[in-house]
């Protein structure tokens, strides 16, 4: 008997519906996979099979052979675990194979029939509505962040019996989302800590304004990570449709907190100067998005710029200027969302207290070897330069506040 289930593939940023096909027939009793599977999916026939026996569904010792189609899409993940345990069913004739008809489904089993969660339920509801699916069954653990999407019926089940029970009566189900829990709380950064430094937040407010790109430039200690911190406060509340954005991105990655799913404030990425060019611009067999993607529509910030690789920092040239970055792989061309504000910190000269010739000793070849480590096509991206003078005793201790993060934001706002 055959039966099939929709489930999908996420290739980049992109989803693709795959039809998760299952035959059950006469012949030697054997489980085969075809259509491109990956070894984490053909694992899927033992964790399926052994769920089912320990929920009390024995297999017909038949022939079993299931089909992800298309098969040109290489299918990874434990995401195909509910999809291939239902279609199976149907096959068996434990399941009607209408009950299946426009159902997305998406979840990993383990050997005791629980279903646990996996990455990227967001982008695949949207595509399941784009599909013009009845409904789609989920992880529980995922129910909160695929009813981000109001218009979508959406069934989160626990165990292998849940799923049995409202694929065979949908109607029954009664969502039970319970109350948000709210992510454990950042300290909330102001600009009114900083003291001094009136020319530089002059410049950091003139370039979030415009949304320009800007490097800092000082010895250690005058406050250049402080200020960069404090920038996403100051830029304008993300929009509904920017959140639902990033919330993807975040999915795809895996990145999402599970009480409180909507990305709600503007990143802030700031990866470690020995960041690899890969995790910066993202990639991988199946690529996912890097730091350059996780900062879109935030900042992404290098602190010590000339410490990073020359290969990594020349991947910023591209998505500086397309507001998107373009990897190639073997099998297709993924584009991945780029718009971020690129803030950068360095020091002057190699000991960092270039041009106090009482306290540096790095000779000119010196300091013009370290600053040459950043090319002239990316200095030429980099729109503002300020110069980070450090702040004397009595500029700290003078006790004048100067204005919050929430009166700059203001004229941030109107600038805009």
């Amino acid at each position: 008997m055959f039966a099939s289930v929709l489930s999908a593939a996420i290739l980049g940023m992109d989803v693709h519906p795959i039809q998760v096909e299952a035959d059950v027939s006469d012949g030697l009793p054997t489980f085969t996979m075809v259509g491109f599977p990956s070894a984490q999916v053909k694992e899927a026939q033992d964790r399926v099979r052994t769920a089912l026996k320990n929920n009390g569904i024995a297999l017909p010792p038949k022939r079993i052979t299931v089909n992800f189609a298309p098969a040109d899409i290489k299918k990874e993940g434990a995401g195909f675990d509910l999809p291939l345990a239902a279609a199976v069913l149907a096959a068996s004739d434990i399941l009607k194979s209408e009950q299946l008809d426009r159902v997305m489904m998406a979840g990993e089993i383990s050997l005791n029939g629980e279903i646990h969660a996996i990455s990227g339920i967001l982008p695949i509801i949207i595509r399941a509505r784009e599909e013009k699916c009845r409904f789609c069954v989920v992880p529980y653990e995922n129910l909160r962040e695929a009813t981000l999407i109001p218009d979508m019926k959406v069934i989160g089940v626990r165990n292998l019996q849940e799923m049995i029970r409202y694929v065979q009566s949908p109607d029954s189900y009664r969502k039970e989302v319970g109350k948000t829990i709210e992510s454990p709380g950042k300290e909330k950064l102001d600009f009114s800590d900083i003291r001094g430094q009136e020319s530089l937040k002059r410049a950091v407010e003139i370039a979030v304004s415009g949304f320009h790109n800007l490097l800092m430039i000082g010895p250690p200690g005058a406050g250049k990570t402080m200020v960069a911190r404090r920038i996403p406060g100051i830029m304008p509340a993300l929009t509904f449709d920017e959140g639902l954005e990033l919330t993807k991105i975040y999915s795809i990655a895996g990145l999402l907190s599970r009480g409180d799913p909507l990305i709600r404030e503007r990143p802030f990425r700031s990866p470690h100067h020995t960041c690899s060019a890969q995790a910066l611009a993202g990639g991988g067999r199946n690529p996912r998005p890097g730091e350059i993607t996780l900062a879109h529509r935030g900042v992404l910030f290098l602190d010590e710029m000339p410490e990073f690789s020359r290969r990594s920092l020349e991947i910023l040239r591209q998505p500086l200027e397309d507001k998107v970055i373009r990897i190639s792989r073997v099998y297709g061309t993924y584009d991945f969302p780029a718009d971020f504000m690129l803030c950068a910190a360095m020091n002057p000269c190699p000991c960092g207290h270039y041009p106090d010739m009482n306290r540096c000793r790095c000779t000119p070849a010196q300091v013009m070897q370290y600053l040459g480590r950043i090319s002239q096509p990316l200095l030429d991206r980099l729109d503002l330069c300020a110069d980070v003078s450090p702040v004397d005793f009595d500029g700290m201790s003078n006790g004048k506040i100067g204005e919050n993060t929430k009166q700059v934001r203001m004229r941030v706002e109107a600038a805009q």
